[in-house]
């Protein structure tokens, strides 16, 4: 099977049937090649349906899971999104298909510029890789209408509250250990509110916050 076609069994198996069901999602994860975003000996199964590891000790998420994250931040195209956890960088790939401008940060630096080579590569010119902590936010290019965080926590880091636009939305894994809730919080009039979406499993998000 070509990429193209375990792509469009993906999107219908693993997203369509669970129930995403924005067109915009659907058609960026048509779009992006996750092949390209993992070491060369697991390409292969680049569309399972789980994560699967990458360097740093860290993962790329499970297709469904990237797909429900952008989903939930709700984007027509004209946002400026923080992406907390660049990763393999897949998905502020999948990010860049659906908001003007993503700003994705992540701390371990040769995880970082390996990403934005890669992105760079792929021709996706709306992407600013940056190496810091994730709990702290990009406050140079704050506020954001959408703040995606790929990697589990206690609690919101209140930065990332704070670097939040009146009316964005915030995703982000909560709970002990690895069994976390993917929440989903909204600014309205200077107040969060706060939504659950599903059980999810992530790495540990790790900072001052």
């Amino acid at each position: 099977m070509n990429s193209l076609s375990a792509r469009r069994q993906m999107v219908a198996d693993q997203l369509m049937s669970r129930g995403i069901r924005d067109r915009r999602v659907l058609e960026a994860m048509l779009r992006v090649p996750r092949e390209r975003f993992l070491p060369e000996a697991l390409e292969e199964y680049a569309y399972d349906d789980r994560a699967l590891p990458i360097d740093c000790r860290q993962t790329i998420s499970q297709p469904y899971i990237v797909a429900l994250m952008a989903e939930a931040l709700e984007l027509s195209g004209d946002e400026r999104v923080l992406d907390v956890g660049t990763g393999s960088g897949y998905q502020a790939a999948v990010l860049a298909q659906l908001a003007k401008e993503v700003i994705s940060i992540e701390r371990h630096g040769p995880l970082s510029l390996e990403a934005a080579r890669r992105l760079t590569d792929l021709g996706y010119d709306n992407i600013q890789c940056v190496i810091g902590d994730g709990t702290l936010g990009w406050p140079a290019k704050s506020p954001y209408d959408g703040i995606l965080v790929a990697a589990g926590a206690a609690r919101c880091p209140p930065a990332l509250v704070e670097q939040l636009a009146e009316g964005g939305r915030l995703v982000i894994p909560i709970g002990p250990g690895v069994d976390q809730m993917l929440k989903r919080l909204r600014k309205t009039d200077s107040r969060i509110e706060v939504e659950n979406l599903s059980a999810c499993r992530f790495v540990p998000l790790i900072g001052a916050q």
